[in-house]
């Protein structure tokens, strides 16, 4: 069975506010967004790689003040683990070590190909959208 992540039921309530990304080797896209709009808002997309892209990460923490973190895990289409899996998966946890923060994960199969689809014009920032509302969207 793969190892997709669980869903978000073990968030707890007083979690309100949330910042998402969708890694990439060169770009990371990103959302704000909150429980209860259920709703994301697009932001600046990390065009950095390394400590340049935690640097940058670090500065969205700051300015944003999430409860907690959201990352998308990219899975084959019968649910498999690849090479970015295991990429997003660390990226995760980078951020919950170097920042403090929970970090939740979530399996974001196709979210760039609907956000291509919605003709986004920052498909990266657009997809971490698309994987924060659906993140929001299951939270009891």
């Amino acid at each position: 069975m793969p190892d997709t992540p669980a869903p978000p039921a073990s968030v707890p309530s007083h979690f309100q506010s949330f910042l998402a990304f969708d890694f990439g080797q060169k770009r990371t896209g990103v959302a704000s967004g909150n429980r209860l709009l259920r709703s994301a808002t697009p932001q600046a997309t990390i065009r950095a790689e390394g400590d340049a892209r935690f640097a940058q990460v670090g500065a969205r923490i700051r300015e944003w003040q999430p409860d907690a973190l959201v990352v998308g895990v990219p899975y084959h289409p019968d649910g498999a683990p690849h090479d970015n899996t295991r990429a997003a998966q660390r990226f995760a946890r980078q951020l919950k070590g170097r920042f403090g923060l929970p970090v939740y994960e979530v399996d974001e199969r196709y979210s760039t190909t609907e956000a291509l689809a919605q003709g986004a014009r920052d498909a990266d920032a657009a997809s971490a959208c698309i994987i924060l509302e659906q993140f929001l969207r299951n939270l009891p």
